[in-house]
């Protein structure tokens, strides 16, 4: 499994290169957080969330405590159908797991400043860009899942899943109820269908 985890760096950088000239008068800046407060959906595929639980575990005790409860909390809040800020938001605006944020935080940038009235604005290529590279990544990803990065974080936090995934097993029908309810996707089931 590290060894799909140090593959994950390569596509984000790859799409970060092939989207330099589009997002080099980007209107973003540290801080701004629309995208992590209002935007919607922080979709992650199961990878993405084991390199995030690892940056986690790095976190004191007390932190790691609050980052579940915030994890919870959004969860519950998203069931309910709520708006929900990102976990990780910190309030300063920043991000607390910034160095491993997932595709879906690196890939969405604005032309424009954000608001309520106006959301992120970026290139179409850039889009089509990003679709190819979460193709790439659910590929890397192929014995896993996507969907929202509390439920894909729950999920791992599942013993019987964890095990299961780390071992390079292959059984959605575990979590087919939850998957259902929650909006998870089977990596392997949308990279068959998507034309290559």
């Amino acid at each position: 499994m590290q060894d799909k985890k140090q593959k994950l760096i390569p596509i984000y950088d790859a799409f970060e290169a092939a989207a330099a000239d589009y997002k080099k008068n980007a209107a973003c800046h540290k801080g701004c957080a629309f995208c992590c407060s209002d935007a919607g959906s922080i979709d992650i595929t199961t990878l993405e969330g084991l390199v995030i639980q690892d940056q986690i575990k790095t976190l004191p005790r007390p932190r790691q405590v609050a980052v579940k409860k915030s994890l919870l909390a959004d969860m519950r809040r998203r069931e309910q159908k709520k708006p929900s800020a990102c976990p990780f938001l910190m309030k300063n605006r920043s991000c607390l797991v910034y160095a491993v944020r997932p595709f879906a935080c690196r890939r969405i940038y604005s032309v424009t400043v954000c608001s309520a009235s106006q959301h992120p604005m970026l290139s179409q290529k850039v889009m089509a860009l990003g679709q190819q590279t979460i193709r790439m990544l659910q590929q890397l990803d192929d014995n896993g899942y996507s969907g929202h990065l509390s439920y894909i974080l729950h999920m791992l936090d599942t013993p019987a899943f964890l095990k299961a995934y780390l071992a390079g097993e292959y059984h959605p029908e575990t979590v087919m109820a939850f998957g259902k309810t929650h909006g998870i996707v089977i990596n392997r089931m949308m990279t068959s269908r998507q034309p290559k």
